[in-house]
């Protein structure tokens, strides 16, 4: 019997991208969860060894019951946007909160180890952005979650920390559209690139290649740590749009919304490993401009 790997949120972003690493470096079978809140089917990876479930992270129990040898469940199925986490928030609860307990709960009744992705939303002012917004909230809450069950029950997991993450099969359109993805989708239709005042916000860009294989490596560690993968380098919002020789609109300042770019040395009681993308925001950005050119 092949083992299984789970991945939450496996239509999504990122975890199609994972799904697609682990295809390539593990010959084991995957299971997707995910409730097409924000993940499309256009993401589905076509292969015989990767079967997806359209549900709630809570009905996680009643879902894999019946599989055995279960390896690792990556939980990236959460509600992750801060701005509208405050417009959304019964539906950012249902998934950070109810939705992850139920993972927790899943993981530690069958002894599965699980790799839990984290946000630098929360990590801003030596920790006290975690009451920005509810999304940030819910996911600092997570981590502590995390280390009790750890010291309660020797509960096996590893944290990466996402810093804003871009690159193929990003959002573009809509509420929880990423900024590089608003800002290619806006230039590819010659449309100024709309930039929320003040735009000095500070962001460490990290593509998503970079971001799957430090999931991988995190896996692969066994070591209940916490991981960071990120740039060396932080781009204002304003800067950003700039690489991208376009006209340029300004919105209005949102609730929640963060100054700063984070990257910590420490969270809770454990040091936070920092890993580094390899690949170039700008070179990333002059590739796309290269291939729509106006």
């Amino acid at each position: 019997m092949k083992n299984i790997l789970v991945v939450t949120g496996g239509a999504g972003f990122v975890g199609s991208n994972l799904i697609s690493y682990l295809i390539k470096k593990t010959n084991h079978k995957i299971i997707s969860i995910d409730n097409y809140s924000s993940g499309s089917k256009k993401n589905h990876i076509k292969n015989s060894r990767v079967k997806y479930f359209s549900s709630h992270t809570k009905n996680i129990s009643q879902i894999l019951k019946k599989q055995k040898n279960i390896k690792a469940i990556f939980h990236f199925g959460e509600f992750a946007r801060i701005y509208q986490s405050f417009q959304n928030f019964k539906r950012c609860f249902q998934a950070n909160s109810i939705g992850t307990i139920a993972v927790f709960n899943f993981c530690l009744d069958n002894n599965i180890k699980l790799i839990y992705s984290a946000t630098s939303a929360s990590l801003g002012k030596r920790g006290k952005d975690q009451n920005l917004s509810p999304y940030s909230f819910t996911k600092a809450k997570n981590l502590e979650f995390l280390e009790n069950l750890k010291k309660w029950f020797k509960f096996r997991y590893e944290v990466i920390y996402f810093y804003n993450v871009y690159g193929p099969g990003q959002i573009c359109e809509g509420d929880m559209a990423t900024v590089v993805g608003i800002f290619e989708h806006h230039y590819k239709r010659n449309k100024p690139l709309p930039v929320v005042k003040p735009g000095t916000q500070a962001r460490r860009f990290t593509h998503v290649n970079d971001t799957v294989k430090t999931c991988y490596y995190a896996w692969k560690q066994n070591k209940c740590k916490y991981y960071s993968i990120s740039n060396k380098l932080s781009y204002s919002i304003l800067d950003l749009a700039k690489l991208f020789k376009s006209k340029i609109k300004y919105l209005p300042p949102r609730k929640g919304e963060r100054y700063a770019s984070a990257l910590t040395n420490m969270n809770l009681s454990n040091k936070v490993h920092k890993r580094f993308g390899s690949i170039k925001l700008k070179k990333y950005i002059n590739e796309f401009l290269k291939n729509h050119q106006k």
